[in-house]
């Protein structure tokens, strides 16, 4: 479908819902990943919330497959799934043998996952929001550049099953079953289970083979709720995610086909749970805790020559693997104020906790050119102290002041002799104020300082001033208006956003060339001076009838100054790694009233620099994504497509000598992004 005839099913659809009978009000959306429950339209920040009936009609396996909804949001792959993510220009590509300081956070139902983005499998997931900026406050260290926060659906109050089918190209196929209900008179339950699997999209020739970067990919996750009285509910979840991958992404001819003879793995088995508790017994406060835990297992690996023994001269070939260990415990107590709590005659709202993380990290890498092991251990602990007021001053006008004081202290030992210990003292808050005006319309203007904390470069290779880098700082100046019109039928949100970093931590590279001609890639992370992100986002939902328009935009400039890459070039006024111009999704559904529904998204995103390390970009893109279906009392199905257009557009790209046909000419190498996917959907309501 061309965009034209989309521009076409859109006008007729608004002039159906035009005639039609009248709107239903858009239902409030309520964010669960602030400090207290709210409601999407009282924040005076920008974030996008994705819920459960989007993701069905996607059929959104990752959250790869939403982030195109979001504004200003990026990711980088470089492995089976996008791993590495960026909002607003900010965020890692990759990661070798270094340890790495996420600069977006991932939690999902309270459990800390930043870095390790594989584990993001959405069955029964019920929402997914993304908040954009800096979230000191909030999170500290690991959100410098956002935060994404998850939750999966909890036990429901009415027993209730359904059973999931999928099948679609590419020999994938997908099994899903969800139970949830009461056990007792104060104890309900839930239990989700899926097993999703695909030969992936890329075909080996030298091997024959269709499947060597293949999904497999399994999540099982058991809920309890605990509520003996009114004051008191406890949830804790258990759950193992086992992503069983294969990587075979990059050719030499930088299309899906390969040649490797030995191809990667990305594998994550993930084992994980959360006890999370609120007592509102006080008077004045009520009382949360949280206690997470998650152990990966993860490898990580690939055939670096790409090709084949006898393809390349000297019988040159090459594997690299990491093997990483990762244990990550998190621990909060939170206070939160009441109504009969409230500060300065009753009129300012409070929230006040500590923090503590403890990560254990042991890297195992297994590479051709080394003769023996290497071997790191990396520790770091984190303790935070935080709070928040909310002031309600005037009838309609609102100052929100937050500030989060942080303890960042990390070991490294690796078997080449390397350690470090870095300690920083980090603070990170916000000053906003907001304006209610009528019943229906928010203004606001905050101020928010985000941090990011210092680190090293593992690699023994690299000169002793490369070897460790500082802390970065960010601000972020935003004015933002968010509101409902028209009886509630339509809700919009726009911000405009200027962030400068100071001390920047940039991932650039070296590329060296053996005496055989090939090349080897060396990443390492160091301080610019300082840089400007600044742009727009805006997102809008219009409900007409039996007929739903939205959108969002994100337009994003971003550039260096004073900033020399790893080659010695200059990169200053040069925009940043995965930072697009522009970003826009848009669309329309229609719902009847006997449960059929018809939905067609478009999403687009600019062309975007790869690296800090040379200048070569991706294309700009449209991905065009269409549903339909029917959804019955006991029974739904539905008939879906990603990227119907069958659009090429890149995830990641590298510039570096591989190829002996070209003398081992550095050139680009990219990896592909989702081809044109369709299937169907079957679920059983029991």
């Amino acid at each position: 479908m061309t965009l034209s005839r989309l521009t076409l099913l859109s006008s007729l659809a608004l002039t159906v819902c035009l005639q039609a009978a009248a709107a239903t009000p858009i239902e409030e959306i309520v964010v669960r990943g602030e400090l207290r429950p709210a409601g999407i339209d009282e924040l005076p920040s920008s974030l996008t919330v994705i819920g459960a009936d989007v993701i069905e009609r996607r059929n959104a396996q990752h959250l790869e497959n939403l982030l195109g909804i979001a504004p200003n949001v990026n990711y980088a792959a470089g492995a089976s799934r996008g791993r590495y993510l960026q909002i607003r220009g900010i965020g890692e590509t990759g990661q070798f043998i270094e340890p790495l300081n996420a600069s977006v956070g991932i939690i999902i139902d309270h459990v800390d996952f930043s870095g390790i983005g594989a584990v993001t499998t959405l069955y029964d997931a019920e929402q997914v929001e993304v908040f954009r900026g800096p979230q000191g406050t909030l999170y500290g260290a690991n959100a410098l550049a956002g935060l994404i926060n998850i939750t999966t659906a909890d036990p429901g109050d009415a027993a209730q099953a359904a059973i999931d089918l999928e099948a679609a190209n590419y020999g994938t196929y997908s099994t899903g079953m969800r139970a949830s209900g009461p056990l007792t008179d104060t104890l309900g339950g839930r239990l989700s289970i899926q097993r999703y699997a695909g030969d992936g999209y890329v075909d080996n020739d030298y091997l024959g083979r269709d499947d060597t970067n293949d999904f497999d990919e399994t999540t099982v996750r058991g809920k309890l709720r605990y509520a003996p009285n009114a004051d008191t509910t406890v949830n804790v979840m258990a759950g193992r995610v086992d992503i069983d991958n294969g990587y075979d992404a990059f050719s030499l001819d930088n299309s899906r086909d390969t040649r490797s003879d030995e191809p990667g793995r990305d594998t994550q088995d993930t084992r994980f749970g959360s006890a999370h508790a609120v007592y509102g017994g006080f008077e004045r406060f009520a009382v949360e805790t949280t206690l997470a835990y998650a152990e990966s297992d993860i490898a990580y690996g690939y055939d670096e020559d790409w090709s084949y023994v006898g393809f390349h001269p000297f019988e040159y070939q090459s594997t690299d693997l990491y093997l990483r260990d990762r244990q990550t415990t998190t621990a909060e107590l939170r206070l939160v104020s009441n109504p009969d709590g409230r500060l300065f005659g009753d009129s300012t709202e409070w929230v006040t906790g500590v923090y503590a993380l403890n990560q254990d990290e042991r890297l195992d890498r297994h590479y051709t050119f080394r003769s023996d092991e290497f071997r790191s251990d990396f520790d770091m602990r984190r303790i935070a102290l935080f709070g928040q007021t909310e002031t309600l001053f005037g009838a309609a006008n609102t100052l929100t002041v937050g500030l989060r004081v942080e303890r960042h202290d990390a070991d490294y030992r690796d078997v080449d002799g390397a350690q470090f210990d870095p300690r920083d003292d980090l603070w990170g808050g916000r000053i906003a104020i907001d304006r209610l005006i009528g019943s229906d319309t928010l203004i606001y203007l905050s101020l928010a300082r985000g941090y990011k904390a210092g680190g090293f470069n593992a690699d023994a290779s690299l000169p002793a001033d490369l070897r460790s880098y500082d802390p970065e700082i960010l601000y972020n100046l935003e004015t933002g208006v968010k509101g409902s019109w028209l009886d509630d039928t339509l809700t919009t949100r726009a911000a405009l956003f200027y962030m400068w970093r100071e001390d920047m931590q940039l991932a650039t590279s070296v590329v060296r060339v053996r005496p055989d001609g090939s090349s080897q890639f060396i990443e390492f992370t160091g301080n610019a001076a300082e840089g400007r992100n600044y742009g727009l986002e805006g997102e809008f939902e219009w409900r007409l009838a039996q007929v739903t328009l939205f959108g969002s935009l994100g337009l994003l400039d971003t550039q260096y100054n004073d900033f020399v890459n790893g080659e010695g070039r200059r990169l200053d006024g040069r925009d940043q790694t995965h930072a697009p111009a522009y970003q826009f999704y848009t669309g329309v559904e229609f719902e009847s009233e006997r449960g059929f529904f018809l939905r067609a998204e478009l999403e687009g995103k600019d062309a975007f620099y790869f690296s800090d390390s040379h200048d070569d970009q991706s294309s700009d893109y449209r991905l065009l994504h269409l549903s339909m279906g029917f959804d019955a009392k006991h029974w739904a199905v539905s008939l879906w497509g990603r990227n119907l257009s069958d659009a090429t557009y890149e995830v990641r790209g590298y510039h570096f000598g591989n190829d002996p046909r070209i003398d081992y000419e550095p050139r680009t190498y990219t990896q592909f992004g989702e081809p044109r996917r369709y299937g169907a959907t079957v679920h059983w309501k029991l």
